[in-house]
């Protein structure tokens, strides 16, 4: 637990009692604030109680004597429509932050020969396996790391940095949002596409929101940015004509003059001196998928700017098992493999699984995002039949008519067995059972993570009772 200083005494308001929600109070009570906990859903405030929290109903809280506002990330702070809560702070003057907010001004109170590094990272995609890689290849170098934020634990959980602790945090936009302080000594920008819009606005607003990971960056730092698609590249231009911060580009498709890239099958890099291969990309077991490239070499550029030697950061990066949910094999059975991918939310993540196999019996659906699954058409003669779940069945239906069979299986456990029955029937090289579903999960499960472990939990008592 990182003790939050600065409010002692005061009191600060904290809605949203999710796992960051309630770590966000112990830690602030740490630092001595007085807490007034506020959750709109009953369930949830039933669980709190009952873990010992003393709740107050913030719609009759005296607001000119609370200090902050802490939100959770998953409350509505602009679009489509600010939370009531949100309005009643900015009518009373009290600044709306998260608990990222609250950690830099816990890393800020340190003395200066005491704080830590941090490692930021953002994207659309790819932010998780970023994280956790870099985390994995700074732990084989003997390093003090913590990783938390978007993954794992909440970044006020972990345990109190020593001087030569590495925090690497995963960042979403609503994270960023709320982090009006925060200074990343290295701050990775991996790629950006549309999603989150009904949160922020249109592409600008989103873009925005990102962007506010080098907000507060100086020429002691550095920004490594992914440079595939024209917005990136956009914020690599930007970036480099502010004249600030060291800025390092990193490709998984093209060479670069300077920086990190991925091609041929290889890494190279090219961050001082000519471009030399350093890691062949085909014996990454636990790095699936001509898209994680990026993923690798944006971590590739961040270790070596934290000190680590290359043969050192190679040699880690192949010892990486991979995350759960991000095409995770599962198991395999009469030749079948398994691929849990529930971390694909959106059509741009689906796209990278799709691409990383062939002869795919497709797990697809949930509650739609903008845009549907058309931009998925290049991929679709590798899905030997799809099975839809959830809201989105019926549009995705109508998207794949004439170009993939499929069948609206309604719930992920009917679409495993029809799966199963097509794939086991079939006489392809190698079928996958894919469960990629380019929707959010809310419409049938918790989040990713519950609908993931259950294709798992589904899986597994399948190939053991067979």
């Amino acid at each position: 637990m990182i003790p939050v200083p600065g409010y002692e005494d005061q009191a600060v308001a904290v809605f949203g009692l999710g796992r960051s929600g309630r770590t966000t109070c112990k830690a602030l009570s740490e630092g001595g604030a007085r807490i007034l906990a506020w959750d709109d859903n009953p369930d949830t405030r039933i669980n709190a109680q009952s873990e010992g929290f003393v709740l107050t109903d913030l719609d009759r809280a005296d607001w000119s004597a609370i200090r902050a506002l802490v939100l959770s990330p998953g409350v509505p702070l602009t679009h489509p429509e600010p939370h009531r809560l949100v309005g009643k702070a900015q009518e009373n003057n009290v600044p709306v932050i998260g608990d990222i907010e609250l950690f830099t001004q816990a890393m800020a109170a340190l003395p200066q020969d005491r704080r830590p590094k941090i490692v930021g990272v953002t994207g659309t995609n790819g932010k998780s396996t970023t994280t956790a890689l870099i985390g994995h290849i700074l732990k084989k170098a003997g390093r003090d790391v913590r990783i938390g934020g978007n993954i794992g634990d909440a970044i006020l959980g972990l345990a109190p940095p020593r001087s030569s602790t590495v925090f690497v945090i995963e960042l979403s936009s609503y994270q960023l949002d709320l982090a009006h302080t925060l200074r990343c000594d290295i701050a990775i920008w991996l790629n950006l596409s549309p999603d989150h819009l009904d949160r922020h606005g249109d592409m600008a607003g989103y873009r925005a929101a990102k962007f506010r990971i080098f907000r507060h960056q100086t020429a002691e730092d550095t920004a490594i940015v992914g440079v595939d698609d024209d917005h990136s590249a956009g914020v690599m231009t930007r970036l480099r004509a502010a004249n600030g911060q060291a800025v390092i580009p990193v490709s998984s498709g093209r060479s670069l003059s300077q920086g990190v890239y991925a091609l041929g099958g290889r890494l190279f890099d090219a961050l001082e001196k000519s471009p030399r291969p350093v890691l062949d990309l085909a014996e990454l077991a636990g790095l699936p998928g001509d898209h994680n490239a990026q993923n690798i070499a944006a971590a590739y550029a961040a270790a070596v700017r934290l000190g680590l030697k290359p043969e050192d950061i190679a040699a880690a990066i192949r010892s990486f098992p991979g995350l759960a949910h991000r095409l995770e094999l599962v198991g395999t059975y009469k030749g079948v493999r398994y691929v849990n991918d529930s971390k694909a939310t959106n059509t741009e993540a689906a796209a990278k699984a799709l691409a990383s196999f062939e002869h795919i019996y497709w797990i697809a659906g949930g509650r739609k995002k903008e845009g549907g699954i058309g931009a998925l058409a290049p991929f679709f003669p590798r899905i030997e039949k799809a099975y839809l779940i959830g809201e989105a069945a019926e549009e995705f239906a109508n998207t794949l008519s004439g170009a993939v069979p499929c069948e609206r299986a309604g719930t992920l456990e009917t679409a495993i067995d029809l799966a199963a029955r097509d794939a086991g029937a079939g006489e392809r090289s190698a079928p996958v059972i894919l469960l990629s579903p380019a929707c959010a999960s809310f419409d049938q499960f918790r989040d990713f993570e519950h609908r993931g472990d259950m294709f798992r939990t589904l899986v597994r008592a399948r190939i053991g009772n067979a």
